[in-house]
């Protein structure tokens, strides 16, 4: 045997036994769940909590004391609306057993009448998640074993930063992986932008290549707000410091001119974050618009939906890398998603939990260990988040510096 194939099966060797003993150790949680899988279990309250710095948790809470689904179910600048929705839903809920949770959410969706949009999928996210995290407590498993057992042992996640230093900084702590926005002096509020601010863009980037050399991976994010005639520039300015993707280039609703982009460059097109449900992302897939999908747990449909936009990006060879610059429990939701999956890329994070979470999430080495305690994972820290509760975030209001006009943020 070669030295390449004995390390290659050394490697596979080390990746099973991991998987056999986190499977190992989630079958020993099931010994004493706290109730058997035949016993009563309905909903008797839903609560949710304004959290800085602008999260909406959600507590679902049923007959038996120690099970409690948590959930994020918010749209960002739209925390009061999404409270407001889940209390409409309150009397759907309320009385009903939560462990059959594909068929509430069938119910959930299709009852409103008029499906999809913001604020419906992000109320029906976060309610999602709580009810797989109640049915995995119920059961005694994490969620990830309920939708067929962990793929993997570890789950990568990446950092944000738009400087050298603190990607320096993060990369100390662990990280690996980045994603920044294009550099900009005045904003991207042109349809064609100067030759001088393109360059000046693809020279920061070049900057933060430099500064962390070429084993580190950064991800860039133009969040919608550019032309697509500057995208273009910009992303051929780019391609010699490939990054790990380009996310939202231009509108995430223009999905043909997306797809157009894609085709001009080899760098991977991401997007997905204002796209919900299966739908939508269909639309994405069939038009070729991009390779990496970034549906975000809280608003794309929750782990029941996610798991299905996973299934049908394989069958077009596109990875997922869920999106979150939400909180921890979104966070718990998108590794119990990626642990199931084979085809997730990496995942995205703004907190691992320090101040919200009773074992907050650590990075070792880029990855975030795959948990092992049933449902999400996770059990809040309520006397750390005591100085955390109520908020009034507001989506930014920003304005072209020369003219005044709207511009996006």
């Amino acid at each position: 045997m070669s030295e390449k194939n004995e390390a290659m099966s050394r490697r596979t060797a080390a990746t099973l036994a991991g998987l056999g003993a986190m499977a190992a150790q989630a079958a020993a949680q099931t010994r004493n769940p706290p109730i058997g899988p035949r016993d009563p279990l309905k909903i008797t309250k839903v609560e949710t909590i304004l959290v800085k710095p602008r999260w909406l948790f959600l507590k679902i809470h049923t007959n038996v004391k120690e099970i409690v689904g948590l959930g994020e179910p918010v749209t960002e600048g739209r925390a009061l609306t999404c409270a407001t929705a889940v209390k409409e839903l309150e009397p759907y809920l309320v009385g009903k057993d939560p462990r059959p949770v594909v068929h509430h959410w069938q119910a959930i969706y299709r009852h409103a009448f008029y499906r999809g949009g913001p604020i419906l999928t992000s109320v029906l996210s976060g309610i999602d998640m709580a009810l797989w995290d109640i049915k995995g407590k119920a059961l005694g498993v994490p969620v990830y074993e309920l939708l067929g057992g962990p793929t993997r042992n570890r789950i990568r996640a990446y950092s944000h930063a738009r400087t050298p230093d603190k990607m320096k900084e993060d990369i100390a702590k662990g990280f690996t992986a980045f994603k920044t926005g294009p550099a900009k002096r005045k904003g991207w509020s042109r349809y064609v932008d100067t030759p001088g601010d393109v360059k000046y863009a693809v020279e920061k980037f070049a900057e933060l290549r430099q500064a962390v050399g070429e084993q580190v991976d950064i991800g860039i994010d133009f969040h919608g707000a550019i032309s697509p005639a500057t995208a273009k520039l910009l992303i051929k300015g780019l391609e010699p410091y490939q990054p790990m993707f380009v996310e939202e280039p231009i509108q995430a609703q223009n999905h043909d001119i997306m797809a157009e982009i894609a085709r001009g460059t080899h760098l991977p097109i991401a997007t997905g974050e204002r796209v919900f449900t299966k739908w939508g992302f269909r639309e994405v897939l069939e038009k070729k618009a991009a390779t990496i999908l970034q549906p975000d747990l809280c608003h794309a449909g929750g782990i029941t939906e996610v798991r299905l936009i996973a299934g049908m990006a394989e069958a077009y060879y596109a990875s997922i890398a869920p999106h979150n610059p939400l909180g921890p429990i979104s966070l718990a939701a998108g590794v119990q998603l990626a642990a199931s999956i084979p085809n997730f890329l990496i995942q995205e994070q703004v907190s691992l939990g320090e101040g919200y979470l009773k074992q907050p999430f650590r990075i070792r080495e880029g990855y975030l260990d795959l948990p092992t305690a049933p449902g999400l994972g996770i059990e809040l820290d309520e006397n750390a988040m005591a100085d955390k509760i109520g908020h009034d975030w507001r989506n930014p209001e920003t304005y072209d510096g020369d003219d005044g006009s709207v511009v996006d943020w």
